[in-house]
């Protein structure tokens, strides 16, 4: 190979090929029109000015597209944020806001450097198919106010703008169809003076960037107790809501990502973020999938740029922006909303064959969120709730059948399954204590034991046993089996 087609390839796709670099650029474009009413809004909810939003949005779109762990991910000021650290804020002031940020950032490095990222594939399927679906039904419900009490035109614009998205790429693919739907509703509002809630209505944006500085806070430790709880429940809440995205980032691309990269990373930026005055933030999926599912960006330059043309919409263009009507980022929501929900899963077909467990934990974990408004809170129950279905069933797969000898001075008792809390705990009624003959055999060289409960349970029928002058033989245990056993037995009863 030589120098030169070497270095060809270290470049990035994005200069290698003219087409991805124009996919980016602007996919990078529409997520960033799509982010100023949104970080506008997160603000308002957090209690702060909207520029603080609009900060946050740029440090952290900027920041994670070089630390994080997954590229085209989208990350920015969230709503699920705000609401944790809103309290904060109306409590103590923007200055405990800041800090916060700042402790959150800390606890998600170091939570990343643990392995917390580990822990996602304890989350089952159908806790993610419940996760993505909620997701979508909550991002529509965002955009229903915005066509609540609104002149007429409103409604028009946005049909206009869903019929742009659909049948443009019919076309051409080379501009992204949320961008033409954007740009042509607005001439058509600004050209024939429509009255319409406009980008503008929301705030005022900012006009130069942001300035680094500390918390204004004092030092202490009363602070530091005042904001460690809010910081560590946002740490958690950021973390969940942005690996939950990069995994289903990961399923659209068919991709692997760094989850460990993207925890630190999410920690990274929220620290820039803090000491640039934002109200820090985690991974957008909605603002994700219009630039991954909907643009078609693959990079990082998509995420780094979201954050870059954010500021200068907000800076240079910020007038134009202004008049951007709120009917054309409607739209670009609906089809996100169409395009994210998982609706294979709610056909009659998909219906018929899922197991009711399955069903019953997606559906679980939509309630969850729509009615908490809180993604992390269902993932947590949709997850406990799979665990509480997944105990039953493997419970009932434990089994024990009993042959007595011929001469009938003893009797083998064999037990099949997987033997824990939920199953171990019917095993002591299935012996018959009184009239089994002198010695019994229990067989588990088809089970397996998991935990000091079923430990605790064949140490009650020894002891049963043992009151009515029988013996007991344990055989057949597996090799972690008999190390649990012998490491436990016999120091488990407290009497």
């Amino acid at each position: 190979m030589s120098p030169a087609s070497y270095l060809r390839g270290l470049k990035p796709d994005w200069l290698r090929d003219p087409k991805v670099w124009r996919t980016e650029v602007l996919g990078g474009l529409v997520v960033a029109l799509a982010l100023i009413p949104e970080a506008i809004s997160f603000s308002i909810i957090a209690g702060v000015d909207p520029a603080v939003g609009l900060f946050a949005s740029f440090t952290m779109a900027v920041v994670i597209s070089v630390v994080g762990g997954r590229r085209a991910m989208i990350s920015a000021a969230t709503g699920a944020v705000a609401l944790v650290i809103a309290p904060l804020n109306r409590e103590h002031g923007f200055g405990y806001l800041v800090a916060a940020v700042i402790l959150a950032g800390v606890f998600q490095v170091v939570l990343g450097a643990l392995g917390v990222a580990k822990l996602l594939r304890f989350i089952p399927r159908s806790v993610m198919v419940g996760f993505v679906n909620s997701l979508a039904i909550l991002v529509f419900m965002a955009q229903i106010p915005e066509m609540r009490d609104v002149p007429w035109a409103v409604y028009p614009l946005v049909i206009g703008g869903l019929a742009l998205m659909v049948f443009f790429p019919k076309v051409t693919t080379v501009v992204p169809a949320p961008l033409v739907s954007i740009v042509i509703l607005t001439v058509i509002t600004v050209g024939a003076a429509i009255a319409v809630p406009t980008v503008g209505d929301k705030g005022s944006l900012p006009s130069s960037l942001p300035v680094p500085g500390l918390p204004d806070v004092p030092f202490t430790l009363d602070t530091l107790t005042t904001i460690a709880p809010y910081a560590f429940a946002m740490a958690l809440v950021g973390l969940m809501e942005s690996l939950m995205t990069a995994k289903l980032v990961d399923d659209i691309t068919d991709t692997r990502s760094d989850k460990t990269r993207e925890s630190v990373g999410q920690g990274i930026a929220n620290i820039v973020t803090g000491f640039f005055g934002g109200m820090g933030g985690c991974a957008m999926i909605g603002q994700t999938m219009i630039n991954v599912k909907v643009s078609g960006a693959r990079t990082r330059l998509s995420t780094f740029l979201a954050g870059a043309f954010l500021m200068v919409l907000c800076i240079v263009f910020g007038p134009i922006v202004s008049d951007i009507p709120m009917a054309a980022l409607v739209a670009v929501m609906i089809m996100v909303c169409f395009a994210t929900f998982d609706w294979h899963s709610i056909a009659p077909k998909t219906l018929k064959r899922m197991p009711a467990g399955e069903i019953a934990v997606m559906v679980i974990t939509v309630v969850a969120v729509v009615a908490s408004h809180n993604l992390a809170v269902g993932v947590v129950i949709g997850s406990v709730t799979a665990m509480v279905i997944f105990a039953k069933r493997v419970a009932r797969l434990a089994e024990v059948t009993a042959v007595t000898d011929p001469d009938g001075t003893s009797v083998v008792y064999r037990v099949t399954g997987e033997l824990f809390f939920a199953s171990s705990n019917d095993l002591v009624g299935q012996f018959d204590y009184a009239g089994d003959p002198g010695r019994v055999v229990i067989d588990l060289s088809a089970a397996h034991i998991w935990d000091a409960s079923t430990v605790a349970a064949l140490d009650a029928i020894e002891t049963k046993y043992a009151q009515r002058g029988k013996t007991v033989e344990i055989t057949g245990l597996n090799t972690p089996s008999a190390d649990l056993h012998a490491r436990l037995t016999g120091e488990l009863s407290g009497h």
